[in-house]
């Protein structure tokens, strides 16, 4: 009898899911899983900390009539907030940037880490150099990465690859992440939730540049941040998460006129 030769039957190869480099990329946390590099180096242990003395909270509290109109002025503050893409020139004064960014600072943090690093530029070679590297990847984004579907959706605010408000605006402000900490003898600490917690203190700064009467359009400069890391002189465990042109408006700014979801299509009261 012949014998039958024993084949290996490959797999069925799964066709390769869509990419979707704004999420599988650019913003991806996987810093709750320790990675292979992390082997590498000395990692601080938890709980060698002292326990924090707790102190007694200053609590604001207010009439009602007086809650429901603050809210409602707060509101109306924010509700002007929009994507301005038109930046004057205009000097800003440098303390009122230090504030907004004190602001951003006041976010909660995973563990109290505290895991940010807000650089700001206002050198204009510096601010040219960041241009020219944003305009280049952006380019491929809008030829080739995004796929046709995005780019459809963005025509009709009018956007593209080039980014004049980056040489204009007076201030660049760039949100890094710290993916980890770096403490005294070099030693590494774990950041928890960096991600999340570096994005509620974007909000935050969102919220005081529009309080302090300045204006700003978040991008997201898709596979920028290394280039713009070792342009900066960060350090490694630092990811950019966000790049905001920050200044005043320009005098002759318009921007899409848009429409937000109504109360009853954002909250579900139970």
């Amino acid at each position: 009898m012949q014998k039958k030769e024993n084949k290996a039957v490959k797999p069925e190869r799964k066709p390769e899911a869509e990419a979707r480099p704004w999420v599988d990329e650019d913003l991806q946390d996987d810093t709750e899983i320790r990675h292979k590099d992390e082997e590498d180096g000395d990692w601080v242990e938890s709980g060698g900390e002292e326990e924090l003395a707790h102190v007694p909270y200053p609590a604001s509290r207010y009439p009602v009539e007086v809650m429901v109109q603050r809210s409602q002025d707060f509101f109306s503050l924010m509700n002007q907030r929009r994507s301005v893409r038109f930046i004057s020139p205009e000097p800003v004064p440098r303390q009122v940037i230090d504030n907004v960014i004190r602001t951003a600072g006041t976010a909660p943090s995973g563990a109290h880490t505290e895991p940010w690093t807000f650089v700001v530029v206002s050198d204009p070679e510096v601010k040219h150099q960041i241009r020219l590297v944003v305009e280049e990847e952006e380019e491929v984004n809008y030829r080739q990465r995004m796929g046709d579907k995005w780019v459809s959706d963005l025509q009709r605010l009018r956007t593209n690859w080039v980014k004049q408000y980056l040489d204009v605006a007076p201030y660049l402000v760039l949100i890094f992440k710290q993916t980890y900490g770096i403490v005294a003898g070099g030693q590494k600490r774990t950041h928890y939730y960096n991600e999340i917690s570096v994005s509620i203190s974007c909000g935050l700064l969102l919220a005081a540049l529009q309080n302090a009467g300045l204006v700003t359009v978040t991008t997201t400069p898709l596979n920028c941040g290394p280039q713009l890391r070792l342009l900066l002189g960060r350090p490694a465990n630092e990811k950019l998460l966000m790049l905001l042109p920050v200044g005043y408006p320009a005098p002759d700014a318009t921007v899409p006129d848009l429409t937000r979801k109504p109360l009853d299509d954002i909250m579900v009261h139970l």
